[in-house]
């Protein structure tokens, strides 16, 4: 008897910027019990697989094949077969010339169900971040995809070289860097003119995008030194590239840029970056986890109308209150008469999501501000609730005490280190592949130091450090590491602008 078959998701992974991943493709990786994925494929993406999902590398890098692909399919075949669902991720798209075709097949020879998920091939997206239209009403109606990794000398070669020479407005060649003397040839030969605008575009849609320009008789000595993974275009459409180039004209192209935030907060940030054309590393040093014992908090709830005050020091006190208060079967309406307080505009945002407008505000998203804010409200006397992190500065507390006012302090939430594979992030930084570091608290900066080793603060020179506050970068600071960046406003979108115009 046949065990019970699971499913195979065939998903192009893109071209690499993982904001050109399909809504599709996503749900997928949502929903995978494993997940099989290429070198080409931006390892952000797996960051939307679930945490218990199996994650196995099966590309191929620097000529060596993780798995051969007589054995991926097998793979594919072997885990559906067990019941599982399956993300089989590959870089652009699996049906242009990623052999996705091959993988179907076996899988339909298996009788496993499957579904093909289209990605944005890079033969578009590339082309694409260079500014080079593939087809323009002024120059050509036609384009054609051709692969480049077949050796354009032998005799017995599949491509109609006289026919796409001339017939073709725009050609774009996959994977034939190391053969582009031979195609330069192969066209010239069979009539395309040798001055042909043409280009070489490596590792397109991503930060370390490089684009080399020029004609078909001069292509070759000027991208001399390049390296796959790149496209070749052919065609006028390329000389349109000087007028439309924009990807390379953002302010943070080509800087790599680490984000150490929690992953549940990390998002947000990375998306601005990378609107100013940053490639994010995600590197989240620390975790959000619920306090050792909720019993705290839910007292503290319990009798909340016993308190003039409610002060939340961060978006994630906000959460998890609100979580709680939920849980005894109350609501925003048990605040009513309440005053509360937020440190920041995030964390005031985060209570207006939940029907709850901020009396207080401090100008400056520190304790410090915070409690000197509430000393002019008139605290003395008053019944103070303080839901925060289980490990926080008593700055706070301690000024609010010295002013009269009876303080809670109850733990809302609480950091620790995460479970983050430090290896990668330390191969990067010895080879000088990351621009900046960000720490956004100082628990990120404490657990950066644990999670890269003894050395982190070494590791750094040459680094762009940006700490989002003096708190923050004072951390920084007893461990060795001088903050390059500060915004003047301690909010995430100030640490990004910061970034921007640092560089």
């Amino acid at each position: 008897m046949r065990e019970s078959a699971g499913k195979v998701y065939l998903i192009g992974a893109g071209p690499g910027d993982p904001g050109l991943f399909t809504l599709k493709g996503k749900q997928c990786l949502e929903e995978a019990d494993v997940v099989a994925y290429d070198a080409l494929a931006n390892p952000r993406l797996l960051l939307h697989a679930r945490q218990d999902a199996e994650l196995i590398y099966v590309g191929k890098r620097g000529g060596q094949h993780a798995l051969p692909q007589d054995e991926i399919g097998k793979l594919l075949v072997e885990r559906a077969r067990a019941g599982k669902t399956v993300a089989r991720l590959k870089g652009g798209d699996p049906f242009v010339f990623g052999r996705g075709g091959e993988e179907a097949e076996e899988l339909a020879a298996a009788g496993i169900p499957f579904e093909i998920v289209p990605g944005v091939t890079s033969a578009v997206a590339a082309p694409a971040y260079a500014g080079i239209p593939l087809t323009h009403r002024d120059f050509t109606s036609t384009v054609a995809f051709v692969t480049g990794h077949e050796d354009p000398t032998k005799e017995d070669t599949s491509i109609a070289w006289d026919k796409i020479a001339t017939g073709i407005g725009t050609l774009v060649f996959f994977m034939g860097v190391g053969q582009l003397a031979e195609i330069v040839a192969r066209l010239v030969e069979h009539g395309r003119s040798p001055e042909t605008p043409a280009a070489v575009i490596r590792w397109g849609t991503r930060a370390e995008q490089r684009v080399v320009t020029g004609t078909l008789a001069t292509l070759v000595e000027r991208s001399a030194g390049v390296k796959p993974p790149a496209l070749i275009v052919v065609g006028e459409v390329v000389a349109l590239r000087d007028k439309l180039r924009w990807f390379e004209d953002k302010p943070l192209f080509g800087r790599r840029i680490l984000v150490t935030r929690a992953r549940e907060q990390a998002s947000a940030f990375g998306q601005r970056l990378e609107a100013a054309g940053a490639e994010v590393i995600e590197f989240p040093t620390i975790q959000i986890e619920p306090p050792e014992n909720w019993a705290p908090l839910d007292a503290a709830i319990a009798r909340i109308r016993e308190y003039q005050w409610v002060i939340f020091t961060s978006a994630n006190g906000v959460r998890h209150f609100w979580d709680r208060l939920r849980n005894a079967g109350r609501d925003a309406r048990d605040l009513f008469g309440i005053k509360v307080c937020a440190i920041g505009p995030a964390t005031a945002m985060a209570l207006l999501d939940r029907g709850v407008r901020a009396d207080v505000v401090p100008p400056e998203f520190k304790a410090e501000a915070l409690g000197e804010a509430l000393g002019r409200e008139g605290v003395r006397g008053a019944r103070v609730l303080l839901a925060r992190a289980a490990e926080a500065r008593e700055v706070l507390p301690e000024e609010l005490t010295r002013g009269g006012a009876a303080v809670d302090v109850v733990p809302a939430y609480r950091t620790v280190k995460s479970a983050a594979n430090a290896d990668e992030v330390r191969t990067l930084l010895r080879d000088g592949k990351i621009d900046a570091v960000t720490f956004t608290s100082s628990s990120t900066v404490r657990y950066f130091l644990e999670l890269v080793g003894p050395d982190a603060a070494e590791r750094l020179r040459g680094v762009v450090v940006a700490s989002i506050g003096p708190i923050t970068a004072d951390t920084a600071a007893r461990h060795g590491i001088v903050s390059d960046v500060m915004p003047d406003s301690y909010t995430i979108p100030a640490l990004a602008g910061a970034l921007v115009r640092h560089f």
